[in-house]
């Protein structure tokens, strides 16, 4: 059987270059260009199937690196707020009369010691100790209602330190108590639309750990 092709790859590779000698120095055209027919034997009938060593596959864990501005930590919070509120403009106020990066009142402005509102608009350094300060404040006013309600639903929002604090910024910790101890019953919005619901949902799970509660804090 091997003999035969042998004999069989010899006598194909003697024609083969009888047939390339007759036809190398002819141009190729449409009308000299003649189809050869595969024989039946040689045709291949079914798919190939080729196998490859089997190697174990080690699967990399490659952790998830995220900036610190859109982050869990309180600098992932503060400046997701702040966007929020005023795409992060510190010089802006809005329809309203709201100030500045987180959009301050004068009122809550007042409680954390601040009562010139153009130095208050014209100083970033200011505003973010006076955001820092109110959150201090809420988190004092809601620190009974944190502890009670954080990881509990309510109307299928989960209950973060960080939502309520958020919620807080938004409408006053007083309407978050009424909020939570109304098991979502009670839900106001501001003049734009935005309800306190939004905020416990869209701002919870952040860290807010490192901010204490203190019962008046003032900036400077």
């Amino acid at each position: 059987m091997k003999i035969s092709l042998m004999i069989f790859a010899t006598l194909a590779l003697i024609l083969f270059s009888i047939n390339v000698s007759h036809t190398k120095d002819v141009p190729l055209n449409k009308g000299n260009i003649e189809l050869l027919s595969i024989p039946e034997h040689l045709k291949m009938n079914c798919c190939m199937e080729v196998q490859y060593p089997a190697r174990p596959v080690q699967r990399i864990s490659i952790p998830s690196v995220l900036p610190p501005f859109i982050g869990s930590s309180f600098i992932g919070f503060k400046e997701s707020l702040a966007f929020k509120e005023s795409r992060g403009n510190y010089f802006t106020v809005n329809t309203l009369g709201y100030l500045g990066k987180y959009q301050f009142g004068i009122g809550t402005l007042h409680l954390v010691g601040i009562y010139d509102a153009g130095i208050f608009l014209s100083d970033p350094i200011l505003q973010e100790a006076a955001f820092r300060s109110n959150v201090s404040r809420n988190k004092w006013i809601l620190r009974k209602d944190i502890i009670r309600y954080s990881g509990k639903k309510i109307n299928g929002i989960l209950i973060t330190e960080s939502g309520i604090l958020a919620a807080a910024h938004l409408s006053g910790p007083g309407n978050v108590k009424r909020f939570l101890r109304s098991n979502g019953d009670y839900n106001v919005s501001d003049a734009f639309g935005s309800f306190l619901s939004d905020y416990l949902k869209r701002f919870s799970g952040y860290d807010t750990s490192e901010i204490p509660a203190i019962r008046n804090p003032k900036v400077g």
